[in-house]
Formats: C-alpha cells, sequence, structure tokens
C-alpha cells in the first residue's frame, strides 16, 4: 500500500493562541484532504536556546535541535506559517532554521532542507497580512536548498478573519488556505512518485 506524503506544518510563532499556528493548521487540513500525512508541530513544545556558535561547540546540538532537525528530516516538505516581526520572518523560526540547519555528526550538510519542498503563509492583524516577511523566508529556504513554491497567501486583518472555532469565516479564503496544503501535496506526491 502506497502512502501519501509527509509534510510537516508548523509556524514562527510561540504565542498562545499564534494567529499563524491556526492558519497553518487550516493548510495542514487541505494536505491532508489531498492524501498526506501530516504532522502539526507547535515549536513552543520544543523550546530552542538562541542559536550560539559557542554553545555548539561546547555542547553540542541540544536535544530539543536533534527532535526537530528528526521530525525535518522524516518529512517530505513543509507547510510554514510565518509571523511578521518588523518586515521581516519573526526570530522563532529563524533560530529555527539556524539551529536545523547545523550539521550533527557525519550528517550530510543541510539535510533537513536539501530536496524539500515548502508553502509559506503569513497572517497579521495588519493590512499587508505579513507580506513583508515571506519575501525574506523565500530567500533564506530557496538559498539553503528548499523548493519553496510559488503559491503562498498572506492574511491581513487576520483577527478578524478567524472564527471562534479556528476556521476562517470567510470560505473562499478558507478554501485558499485549504487548497495551499493540497497544493503541497499533489506536489510531493509527484516528485516522490
Amino acid at each position: 500500500m502506497t502512502t501519501g506524503p509527509k509534510i510537516l506544518a508548523f509556524s514562527g510563532s510561540l504565542r498562545k493562541g499564534s494567529y499563524n499556528q491556526q492558519v497553518v493548521t487550516i493548510a495542514a487540513g487541505g494536505a491532508r484532504a489531498a492524501g498526506a500525512e501530516v504532522t502539526v508541530l507547535n515549536l513552543r513544545e520544543i523550546p530552542l536556546p538562541v542559536y550560539d556558535a559557542d554553545l555548539e561547540a561546547g555542547e553540542g546540538l541540544p536535544d530539543n535541535v536533534r527532535t526537530l532537525k528528526g521530525l525535518m528530516r522524516s518529512h517530505d516538505g513543509f507547510l510554514i506559517g510565518s509571523p511578521e516581526n518588523n518586515s521581516t520572518l519573526s526570530a522563532a523560526l529563524k533560530n529555527a532554521i539556524d539551529w536545523a540547519s547545523r550539521p550533527d555528526g557525519d550528517e550530510p550538510t543541510l539535510a533537513c532542507f536539501k530536496d524539500k519542498t515548502a508553502v509559506i503563509m503569513a497572517a497579521s492583524p495588519g493590512g499587508l497580512g505579513g507580506l513583508r516577511g515571506l519575501g525574506h523566508l523565500r530567500s533564506i529556504l530557496s538559498s539553503i536548498g528548499v523548493l519553496v513554491l510559488p503559491d503562498q497567501k498572506a492574511i491581513p486583518r487576520v483577527h478578524e478573519a478567524l472564527a471562534a472555532d479556528g476556521t476562517l469565516s470567510d470560505p473562499g479564503l478558507q478554501q485558499a488556505i485549504e487548497a495551499l496544503g493540497a497544493k503541497l501535496a499533489e506536489v510531493l506526491a509527484k516528485l516522490h512518485a
């Protein structure tokens, strides 16, 4: 029996009730409906120290970094919700990428990112929906070997768009976010056929 592609869905927000975590969870539902096996990760559950080369040299990779890297290596692609902080991606997301990029033992360089495919999205109470940060995230991921699909979505005024049940009150927007997850699942299924 053939299984669908494996997708890791997470956001770069550590906040309880994170808008980006809610939106990436909606996209994960679209990926599941398209046949993917999806793991939704909340970075808050695996706290990471700020990347410090001296810490790495003295103590090696922290256990939570190894946990994150293991999850990333075991999945074919990523759904990433990226909050925007001061016109760029969040420090938490950049820190996770920085730690995951570090080699562990004889692991190949950038093993967590090479041959991975991603879809990115953002949500913000602001009028641009986090759009400015997506360009930076796309550039970083592309430079470390991730194929970032052109499909993306930024949701402005997300605090007004999310319903109490975690769905988006606009059915068209709900479908658009689900379609991001479905698109990633479909592309990964073709790439890994």
